[in-house]
């Protein structure tokens, strides 16, 4: 699981500053995905949800398309990158009402300069 975040986000590495994870045993190898990515890893405190506001709001948000009762293993790749592009292009307030994407990326998309119109 770590290579697969790892080669997501090494491309990147001149963006990916730190990171910010829960406590699970998935998260064991940080030490060397940090060294890789040049990133400093955090952790948030167990029951802390206000240690990780965006990824709690984010689930509330893929709620939307899968429902808890919803079984994951049914879920396609073609499904999950759907959802991830609207997740990317979805204006964000704490983000000033850009776009993931925008920042990310440095480019405005036709939402954000229609906003600005």
């Amino acid at each position: 699981m770590r290579q697969g975040r790892e080669q997501s986000l090494a491309p990147h590495c001149d963006r990916v500053h730190t990171i910010t994870y829960d406590n699970g045993l998935e998260f064991a190898e940080d030490q060397a995905m940090a060294e890789t990515l040049k990133a400093d890893i955090y952790f948030a405190h167990p029951y802390a949800d206000g240690e990780r506001g965006l990824n709690e709001n984010t689930n509330g948000l893929i709620r939307q398309y899968l429902p808890k009762s919803q079984p994951l293993n049914n879920v396609t790749e073609k499904e999950l990158e759907n959802i991830m592009k609207k997740f990317n292009h979805r204006p964000r307030k704490s983000l000033g009402w850009k776009t993931p994407y925008e920042l990310f990326f440095n480019r405005k998309t036709l939402l954000t300069v229609a906003l600005a119109s």
